[in-house]
């Protein structure tokens, strides 16, 4: 069975803020992920794309609105347009001490796909530079994108992301037979009744469970019931509240 992804020493599931603390702040940026580490959040999650000069650069669409596709632009011009957006470096050194599960953005139906997998490249290359095995989880919802991942190096936890489907059954079969240490699945396809099994049968395949964008309190009393090993929210005050 694959190690967790992620240490859990607090007794309950981790808490991760979504994009950071987007109530409290711009999404994605500097500013949202100090307000999730002020709100007392285990760590962050964030989206992460490419430069036309190959840097990583963190924000969640393709394009953006006064630029349009950050792939075609380079580091400094999007500098200039677009202050507020950071680099995955820089993230990392704001969230030193914390969790972070970067999500590669790669979609064939975006302007900026990345059939060669050079960003998943990138980001193993600055963990590894960085020493962040124990502090990063690498995610996304194209499942060649987490397996060049792990083919660069299997030491780099990686977490399969998806929606509808493949239903979680499947996703774990297929997250375990391709060696990743976690999935998550939208929270919504955890349904009352079958999340416990669901989460229990991951488990059994060395899984960890890491569920997203989970806000309504009751579903996260219920899935943290149920044993997820994560919960992303944009709320991670009201879910630490919650969780104790």
């Amino acid at each position: 069975m694959s190690p967790s992804a992620f240490v859990h020493p607090v007794g309950r599931p981790l808490v991760l803020g979504h994009r950071g603390a987007p109530r409290l702040a711009r999404e994605n940026t500097l500013e949202a992920f100090v307000a999730a580490r002020e709100l007392g959040a285990d760590g962050v999650e964030l989206d992460v794309r490419a430069t036309s000069d190959g840097a990583l650069v963190v924000h969640h669409d393709a394009a953006a609105e006064g630029l349009g596709v950050l792939a075609e632009h380079s580091l400094a011009e999007i500098r200039v347009a677009l202050p507020f957006v950071p680099t995955l470096e820089e993230v990392f050194e704001a969230c030193t001490g914390m969790l972070v599960n970067v999500e590669i953005k790669n979609s064939p139906a975006d302007a900026d796909f990345d059939p060669e997998e050079r960003v998943a490249a990138a980001v193993v290359e600055l963990v590894r530079a960085g020493g962040l095995y124990a502090t990063v989880l690498v995610s996304s919802f194209h499942l060649p994108t987490i397996d060049r991942v792990h083919a660069l190096d299997p030491d780099l936890a990686t977490g399969y992301l998806f929606v509808l489907e493949p239903t979680v059954l499947e996703g774990a079969e297929v997250a375990a037979a391709h060696g990743h240490r976690a999935i998550h699945p939208f929270f919504g396809v955890l349904a009352v009744e079958a999340a416990s099994t669901a989460v229990r049968r991951a488990h059994e395949r060395g899984l960890d469970v890491n569920v997203w964008t989970v806000n309504g309190e009751d579903d996260i009393a219920r899935l943290a019931a149920a044993g997820v090993n994560t919960i992303m929210t944009d709320l991670p005050d009201v879910a630490l509240g919650i969780l104790g």
